[in-house]
């Protein structure tokens, strides 16, 4: 029709660092569940097993994929940093981050952009009714319920799963939030750019997900990423506390 707006399509950010035995298989599996106009970006932080290769192929095989060679590897906050602003810059109406090694079901992605169509920011979240975590044992499910607990009890936030890396943002809420300006390296990354919606007077919205076991490689969660999100959280507070009274 004359003077129809093309919709802005959404784009799907994937980190990776070693991920060659899940990459290529998972982003079939991303791009089958997507609408025909979204683009899957894969930020590769130069990975010594090959995954940017792997990458480069499913580029040229789909014309949807896209890949961005970072020189070195700097965490997680610093990788989806880089994936935000190549979506935004090419035209994401809505930007999906989410974990490339199967731990996140990409059958969930059709119902976190339906959520995200009707609110600012959805999040697929393990600890709302419907939502759980598979294949763990008893202590790691105890490490992550105890960390978005204190990161809620903190921040005095309603949203259960802080930490949670599945996420769709609408374009508005990722420009107002300004993650460039973010400088934590690991999941502390997400709790922020949540908590920073959140006070910015955003909806969020938590869609049940069932979380489950990397399908290959090793997990990139160490004691130094515990520790940061433990010292970073109640920074959060005291600098919101400090704005508040200037």
């Amino acid at each position: 029709m004359p003077g129809s707006v093309t919709p802005q399509p959404p784009w799907l950010v994937l980190p990776t660092y070693n991920e060659a035995g899940n990459i290529e298989a998972f982003a079939e599996a991303a791009l089958a569940k997507l609408p025909a106009s979204a683009r899957v970006l894969i930020v590769d932080d130069s990975s010594p097993d090959g995954t940017g290769r792997i990458a480069d192929r499913l580029a040229q095989r789909h014309e949807a994929i896209s890949v961005l060679h970072r020189p070195r590897r700097e965490g997680l906050g610093p990788a989806y940093i880089a994936g935000f602003e190549r979506a935004l810059g090419g035209g994401a109406g809505f930007v999906l981050e989410m974990d490339s090694d199967f731990s996140h079901d990409p059958a969930y992605l059709p119902r976190l952009l339906e959520a995200g169509a009707r609110t600012d920011l959805a999040i697929g979240s393990r600890y709302v009714p419907g939502g759980g975590v598979g294949d763990w044992s008893v202590l790691r499910r105890a490490i992550s319920r105890g960390g978005s607990a204190y990161a809620r009890l903190l921040l005095g936030v309603d949203v259960r799963d802080l930490t949670g890396g599945f996420k769709c943002f609408r374009r508005e809420v990722l420009e107002a939030i300004e993650p460039g300006s973010i400088r934590s390296r690991g999941y502390a990354f997400q709790i922020e750019t949540t908590y920073r919606a959140i006070r910015l007077g955003f909806d969020v919205a938590e869609v049940p997900i069932v979380f489950r076991e990397r399908r290959a490689g090793h997990s990139k969660m160490g004691g130094a990423i515990v520790l940061e999100a433990a010292w970073r959280v109640p920074l959060l507070r005291l600098r919101d506390a400090a704005t508040s009274r200037s």
